[in-house]
Formats: structure tokens, sequence, C-alpha cells
């Protein structure tokens, strides 16, 4: 079937000033530290291109999780109680109202709490939690010690606030975090799941959708560039060569050369790029390949960057433009596009939008047009750090971003619409390699991110 397929993916840098005012740093060298001093009783690696994890453990998760035993609580507890006062079935359900959120917070919480690891080839250092934390209070000083474990949601409120520092490097220190911290739900989970995140999932309005993406992206480019560095793009590049340690500009040209090899972009292609940021793709296909390029995004700041990026390197606004505009009001050309990307933006649209979007982007494709999504999503075999760092991401980095679905939702999906899919990448050891650099950028931006946004802004965006 030729009809519209899709593809699914999920030189070195010197410091510059921007005509925005900052500057961009040269990423930091690598620490010479030996990562795999310890061994951990599973193979470990030693690649040059990525931060190799020295303890890489699988926690508990949805292997031990009983969808029957809660099932059977959610029914048999309010049957219960409605047979204490002689009640019937709408009894039952009248109370049913009442017991089902309490019964899921209980059930989480002890599932969260003892479930044992999904398996124990892994092992921890099993050091005191004082070898990694320090404590500023007394009181916390005395709760979590020795094999007192911090759960992880605790601990980050308490970081973000300076309550406790890490001793030693942020990021080595959290390579060891199944050592110190529990991956339990709490109560300011459930809060902040209950209040902030499942009525705006329920809703994702386009209003929603202005005020978060323009209050996270239009926060300041230079907030971004510290860390995304020139190229100022927001996604993971790509390692050529794992036995390299390439720079956040090779990674991230590597990125932008295999996006539009994979769509076949050929000069005078019509292209639309979805979530465009700061418009360096769009940048690049009109540049190399000749491309005519539309790019899209609710961030202000982003718009006035890209179209700057394309006039300065000669390209017309009658070939290629960013546009400030919800991904819904997006222009269509005659015959259809030939050519449509979104890099990590669909993850915004949501889970109510998500089938919509999708047929969008499907009757918005020539009969023989490609569309590369690249989707950040959680796995299907979750542990409950996944779910933890997600509602962490939701809070803090990526504002409305519900749709980080397992695979099986995405194709589904895709095909749901019509697509033919052409192929599918991971890419999660290529994003890792992309956030150690932008962790070093970040961490040698340090007095300059402190100065203008503050410790807390630092350090929400450190680990």
């Amino acid at each position: 079937m030729a009809k519209k397929s899709v593809n699914q993916e999920p030189a070195p840098s010197t410091t510059a000033v921007t005509a925005e005012g900052f500057e961009f740093v040269e990423t930091p060298a690598a620490s010479c530290v030996s990562q795999n001093a310890e061994p951990c009783g599973v193979r470990t690696t030693e690649y040059p291109a990525i931060k190799n994890a020295p303890l890489p453990a699988d926690a508990a998760g949805s292997d031990s999780f009983s969808n029957t035993l809660l099932i059977s609580l959610l029914v048999l507890v309010p049957a219960y109680l409605a047979r204490q006062v002689s009640g019937g079935l709408w009894t039952t359900l009248f109370l049913a109202i009442f017991t089902t959120i309490p019964i899921l917070m209980a059930y989480w919480t002890v599932a969260s709490t003892i479930s044992p690891r999904k398996n124990e080839k892994a092992r921890y250092p099993g050091r005191p939690v004082e070898h990694y934390l320090n404590f500023l209070s007394e009181h916390d000083r005395a709760k979590y010690h020795g094999k007192s474990k911090i759960p992880m949601e605790t601990f980050h409120e308490m970081y973000f606030d300076g309550q406790v520092d890490f001793k030693g490097d942020a990021l080595e220190m959290l390579e060891y975090r199944h050592d110190w911290a529990q991956f339990k739900f709490t109560w300011s989970l459930y809060k902040y799941f209950l209040t902030g995140m499942l009525p705006e999932v329920i809703m994702h309005t386009r209003s929603q959708d202005e005020e978060q993406v323009r209050g996270h992206y239009d926060r300041g480019d230079d907030f971004y560039g510290w860390f995304l560095g020139p190229r100022m793009i927001y996604t993971s590049g790509i390692i050529s060569n794992i036995n390299e340690e390439e720079t956040l500009e090779q990674l991230q040209d590597n990125k932008l050369a295999v996006v539009c090899e994979k769509i076949g972009l050929k000069p005078g292609d019509t292209m639309l790029d979805l979530g465009c940021g700061w418009g360096t793709l769009a940048k690049y296909a009109s540049v190399h390949y000749g491309a005519h390029v539309t790019g899209i995004t609710l961030g202000r700041n982003q718009t006035a960057w890209g179209n700057n990026g394309l006039r300065k390197a000669g390209i017309e606004e009658s070939q290629s433009r960013i546009l400030c505009m919800d991904y819904r009001d997006a222009p269509s050309v005659p015959g259809g596009y030939k050519k449509i990307t979104c890099l990590e933006m669909a993850e915004h649209v949501g889970v109510r939008h998500f089938s919509t979007f999708l047929r969008q982007v499907y009757d918005m494709l020539d009969d023989d047009g490609v569309f590369f999504l690249q989707i950040a999503g959680l796995r299907k075999s979750w542990q409950y750090e996944d779910l933890i760092w997600g509602l962490f991401m939701n809070k803090y980095i990526f504002p409305g971003a519900d749709a980080s679905t397992p695979l099986g939702f995405v194709t589904e999906r895709l095909e749901g619409a019509g697509f033919e899919i052409k192929g599918i990448d991971t890419v999660g050891v290529h994003y890792s390699a992309t956030l150690w650099r932008w962790y070093r950028n970040w961490i040698a931006n340090r007095e300059k991110v402190e100065a203008k946004y503050g410790k807390r802004w630092f350090r929400v965006s450190s680990p």
C-alpha cells in the first residue's frame, strides 16, 4: 500500500554570544572518575558515548501488581459495608462512590511499599542514606538515616526547597538512587494527580495548551540555551559511534540528518514541522534540502528565534517560516504536505485528543506523504519508579504532556488513523547520551542560571 506511511523514532562547540545576549558554552569534559569501580552483580558498560550506569537495577512494578486483588477490593469493600447496614445493590453503588478513591490510594501505597523487586540480579551497595545525602535539619537527619530510605517524591520536593543536598555530584548520586530512595506513592503524589494532572487530562483545552506551553517555553531563550547549546534542540540527538564521545552538536546534527533521510526529503518538498521548537529542523531542511517548511509552535520566543534563524541563513519567508499558533490551526497546502514531522510534541496533545490529532495529520498529507513521529513514553512493563518520574515530569518539566504512553497505544492509534507504519526505532540510549551533555552544560552555567532564575529553578532542572 503506497498510501501515507509513517516513520517513528522515538564540530566541537565553542563559546558564542547570541543576538539575545547570552553565551553558549562548550560542553565540559566528562568526569574521569571510574563509573564501574564497584561490581554490582550484573554487566555494566564502558562506552565513551554515554554515561554508563554503575547500578542498572530493576525495582518493583507491574509484574507483582495484582489487578484481580484491586478489583476485588473495590467490589467487596462497599458490598461488605452495605451488608452491615442491610442495604442492597443501590446502597453498594452509593458507598462505592466514597470508597473507590481511598481504596485505590491505600492499595497503591501498600503495593509500592512492600512489592518485591522485579529481580535481585543487581546488588545494591547497602550504604547508609547519609552516605549520599546531607539533610539540613536534625529532625530530617534522624528520620532518614541508615537503612531508612526517603521516598523519592519527598526527596525531590525537599531538594528543590534547599532542605537537603547531595554529597557529591547530583547525577552520580542519582545513579545510586535505589540504594537511598524508596519509590513509594505518597500523599503529595495523590494530591497532585487528583487535583492537578487528572483535571488537565480530562479537559486539555486550547487555552490550557497555550497557557502551559507559553508559561514553560517562553521562560527565556537563555534558560534553555544554557543546556541545549547552539542547536537549541529539545529532543534527543543520535549517536553515530558508541565508541566515541561526540559533542552535543554532533549528536544533534546526526539527528537532523537522520530525520531528513528517513522521510526521504527532496528539494522543493513541502514540509510541516509540528511543535518545531526553535526552528532548527526547519532551517536544516530548508538550507540543506531546499525544502519549503512551515514550522508550528505556541512559543512566542521560539517563533521569533526560528524566523530570525531562517532569515540569517538566507531563507526567504516565501520558502520557509515559523508560525505561532495551535497545531489545530496549522495551514494546509494544495495537494497536502509531502512530509510532516512531529518530534516530541504529540505528548502535549494529550490522550484525549491523540487520535483526532493523528487523523488531522493524515488528512494534511499528500497521498504518498510521510509522517515522522518521535514520542517519549512509558514502558508497558512499568515500575513504580516510572510512574513517579512521569508525575514529576508532568508537574515540573513538560506540563500537559499526558500522552507519554506505552508504544502499543501509539501504534494502535497510528494504524487507526490510516497510517501504514514503515519502521520503529527505540532511541533511549541516544536520549541518555543527549541528557548527559545537557546536564554538563547546565552545571557549567550554574551561576548564570541561579543569578537570573534562582536556585530553585536550577535545582528543578539539574537532576
